[in-house]
């Protein structure tokens, strides 16, 4: 179960960069870890660092002023790319809660949201004002209010967002799907007790009643078996 998101206020930095796909996120060397903790670490690697090693003075997430930031400002079809899961846990490890964008690629959205990190989309203009915003004024806080899905800056500018209303539940609630699933745990047990089970092979003792088999043959012969 993932912690609750309701309000989050954190030190905004930006991206201004369409299509950061998944590989830019988290280059795939650094995909060899089981766990989901981590890869922060490694986040934005090629950006982050010289080919020596050392940071870039030049990246923005190596910038004094927005150390500890909490929320990514970026552009249109931000995680496109490949499906790896890495890219959401490589920004939630390293303390992003929120991604602002235009535009999220599919499968980086459900991976996203899956572990709680909330994707705020926002026209391409207002993008673009959030990051002259956040430049003008070292050290700008946002504040994501999911309950009433509303932005506010440190400077008193205010906007809204639309979100999937079972998105939104599931991210207030802290669940994910397979909790979502287990919550109906009851009914589950009740439904395989009283049907036939065609796809479970018989145990030492057991046998199958008629019907079960005649739904197992039955099943069997629509799905292409001998």
């Amino acid at each position: 179960m993932v912690k609750g998101f309701e309000t989050f206020s954190a030190v905004a930095a930006y991206l201004d960069r369409p299509n950061v796909d998944t590989d830019l996120i988290i280059p795939k060397q650094f995909l060899k870890k089981i766990g989901r903790s981590g890869f922060g670490a490694n986040l934005f690697h090629d950006l982050r660092f010289l080919p020596d090693g050392e940071p870039d003075p030049g990246f923005i997430l190596n910038q004094e002023r927005y150390k500890g930031a909490g929320i990514l400002v970026s552009r249109e079809n931000f995680g496109c790319g490949s499906s790896r899961e890495h890219a959401a846990w490589a920004l939630e490890d390293y303390g992003f809660k929120t991604i602002i964008a235009p535009s999220f690629g599919d499968i980086f959205r459900n991976n996203s949201f899956n572990i709680g990190l909330l994707l705020v989309e926002q026209p391409e203009g207002l993008v673009t004002d959030i990051m002259d915003r956040i430049e003008k004024n070292p050290g700008y806080t946002l504040r994501v209010d999911l309950d009433r899905q509303t932005i506010e800056g440190s400077d008193g500018w205010k906007g809204a967002f639309e979100i999937d209303p079972h998105r939104r539940r599931m991210l207030l609630s802290g669940f994910d799907e397979i909790l979502l699933t287990l919550r109906q745990e009851d009914l589950i047990a009740e439904y395989e007790r009283t049907h036939a089970k065609p796809w479970q092979a018989a145990l030492p003792g057991q046998s199958f009643r008629k019907d079960e088999k005649k739904n197992a043959r039955g099943s069997g012969r629509k799905n292409g078996c001998a």
